[in-house]
Formats: C-alpha cells, structure tokens, sequence
C-alpha cells in the first residue's frame, strides 16, 4: 500500500484551501491547525468549507488528516489562568477536529516552567482527565519532545507516565518527531528497531499514531528542537541535516509507518521552489 505522507498545510482559506495545497504538493494526507496556533481566534465551524474540502480531498486521494492543537495550550502551567485556558481551549479545539473528521489531534504536552518534571506530569493528566470522556472521537496524539527548556515529553518514559494517569486513556496515542526524538538522545539513525523496542516496552507500539518526518540541525541528545529539511547538506541555507535522507527513508518506508499519517515540518527556505513536493517525492520514491 502507498505510504500517507504530506505537510503541513494552511488552513487560512478553509479545507478546501488546505486540500488544494496538499494536492499541489502531491501529498495523500495533510496537518493543519485549525486556527493560528499562537492565539485563540477560531472561524467558526460552518465557515471552514468541510463539505467542499472533503469533496475534493475524495477526488485527488486525500485523506486520514491531522490536526495540531495550539501552541499556546499548555496543561502543565502552575497559572490557573493558563491552565485554566489550556483546558478550555483544549476541549474546543477536540470539538473542532471531530467536525473536522479528523482522527487525531497532536498536542505538546506542556512546560513546567518554575515547577519540575513531576508536577508537570500531574497537571498534564489532571488537565486531559477533566477533558477526556468516553464519547471523546479523536485521539489525543501527544508529542515527543526534544527536551528543550522545561518541557514534559522528552522521553518515552515521561509520556508514559502522564498517560498512566489518565482514566479514558484509550483516547490517548503518540506523534513520533524524528527531529524531537534524535535531539531529545534517541538514536533513530544507527538503532531505529532498537528504538521501537524500546517504545514498545515503555509505551507500547499500538499507541504510535502519526509521524512527523523532520531533519535536525542539531546532534543527537543537543536538546535544541531546530528542524532541517530532508537530505540538507553542508550547503544548505540553514545548516545541514544531521539526521540525514537515510535515516528519514528508513523510518518512512518501514513497517511501523504503514498505514499513519507521515507528516512533514521542514523548514520553508524559498518561496519559488516547491519544496514539499520535492522532500515528499524523494521520500515516497527514493533519490
């Protein structure tokens, strides 16, 4: 079976606008968010084109699509007025991939800033438990995370701990970053199948939902979260990839990607070249 792999696309024009996009990329799948992600302006539902988009997402192969919560959302703050926001913004923001039709939803799991590692993890599931229900549609894709600052998620063991601690946890699934990953110490270029080992014993393989397919400009274990484009070498604008084009062909085309959404983050280096198209090409095809 064709492996689903796309972008992230803008949602500025609707889901239409957002099919035409990914198609232009010859994509069979696509992320949006549902607004901007740094604020909590949203369209309403009827105005975002579903119908159309799906219309013609049925015509040109386009389907299992993604969506990313905001990042302003963030269920490990210690301030109610945050926490507070993230839970309800949260909850809408599911609201709107379930009238979207999309099965996931993808969400960083929060910082703790002042707090620790600890309290982070508290409040995360403590959020999504006042979230969460049974009649809950999409499942909530949490994210690893490169380590960075004070972020929750830079390890599996993390992630499992937060979703030890959520009652309807079988509403919860993982997004795998290769550039989080990598830069959060995971060796997903030398020991991939190691690496899933791994996963599977601390989280469990049938929690691995969606893919983002990134480079890094950074070494393994930097904890720095900068993304480089597919197959970047040393004269790349931006730094070279040190992932590398091998690595990311690998992870798309094995058996575990089978079937999820693989969904691309790179940077945007020139506005007259289509680069999305061209990374999906030589990912899907081989250089």
């Amino acid at each position: 079976m064709a492996i689903k792999i796309g972008s992230h696309v803008s949602m500025s024009g609707g889901l239409i606008k957002s099919a035409q996009e990914a198609a232009s990329y010859d994509a069979n799948t696509f992320m949006i968010y549902t607004g901007a992600p740094q604020n909590t302006r949203r369209k309403p539902i009827e105005d975002l084109k579903i119908e159309e988009g799906y219309a013609f997402m049925k015509e040109h192969g386009l389907s299992d699509i993604v969506i990313h919560a905001p990042y302003i959302i963030n269920l490990a703050s210690y301030k109610e007025e945050i926490y507070e926001l993230a839970i309800s913004f949260l909850a809408e923001e599911i609201r709107r991939t379930e009238a979207l039709r999309s099965n996931y939803i993808v969400l960083h799991p929060g910082s703790y800033t002042q707090k620790d590692v600890d309290y982070g993890i508290d409040r995360i599931a403590d959020g999504l438990n006042n979230i969460l229900t049974p009649e809950t549609k999409p499942f909530v894709c949490l994210e690893t995370m490169a380590g960075k600052g004070s972020e929750v998620g830079k390890s599996f063991e993390e992630l499992a701990r937060i979703i030890d601690k959520v009652q309807h946890s079988d509403k919860i699934g993982v997004c795998f970053d290769t550039c989080h990953t990598h830069d959060s110490g995971y060796d997903i270029v030398n020991n991939f199948d190691a690496v899933l080992e791994e996963f599977d014993r601390v989280i469990g393989l049938d929690r691995l939902k969606v893919f983002h397919i990134n480079g890094s400009l950074n070494t393994m274990g930097a904890r720095k979260d900068r993304h480089a484009n597919v197959d970047a070498g040393d004269d790349n604008p931006r730094g070279k990839d040190h992932i590398g084009f091998d690595a990311l062909y690998n992870i798309v085309h094995h058996d575990i990607a089978k079937d999820k959404p693989l969904i691309l983050e790179t940077p945007w280096l020139d506005k007259k070249t289509n680069l999305y198209k061209e990374e999906i090409h030589i990912l899907r095809e081989g250089r």
